[in-house]
């Protein structure tokens, strides 16, 4: 790890068994909670060697999908008030998402309500196309996003 550390002890907690799936996760396009939660509950911390499972940042709670409607919300929780990381683990869960998912889906993207010092601030970010698409440019933020979801540390 390296010396100034935002959050230099984070409580790390034990990963959950994954649920063994016999279906065709896409077959009929339909998509649920713990479908996303296995897509993205191994992305890496940004700024520690941990998931994002084991640092409590998300859990299988944290993500709706209304079916309906085509839209995913993944709601997640940094480990302090003031994490500097938060926009980044949030364009991590976009990016993997975009990936993962039929693109029909909308996906938003927030911080926990009261979770963030600059939930309004970071949540815009997030969810504005721009935004993300212009972060994703810069070759440093990538590189560090890329990190995160291609890591095989954990």
């Amino acid at each position: 790890m390296t010396l100034g550390l935002i959050n230099a002890n984070p409580v790390v907690h034990a990963k959950k068994e994954r649920v063994a799936r016999t279906e065709d996760p896409h077959g009929d396009d339909a998509v649920d909670p713990l479908e996303i939660y296995d897509f993205v509950r191994d992305i890496r911390d940004p700024e520690h060697p941990y998931s994002l499972e084991q640092l409590s940042v998300l859990s299988e709670e944290s993500i709706t999908v209304d079916e309906k409607l085509g839209r995913i919300l993944i709601t997640f929780t940094p480990t302090i008030q003031h994490c500097s990381m938060a926009t980044v683990i949030g364009l991590c869960l976009r990016v993997k998402l975009q990936h993962c998912f039929p693109p029909h889906y909308k996906v938003d993207i927030k911080v926990s309500p009261g979770s963030h010092a600059n939930e309004e601030s970071v949540n815009k970010q997030l969810n504005d196309k721009e935004r993300v698409a212009a972060a994703l440019e810069n070759p440093n933020l990538r590189q560090l996003v890329d990190e995160c979801l291609y890591s095989n540390e954990l």
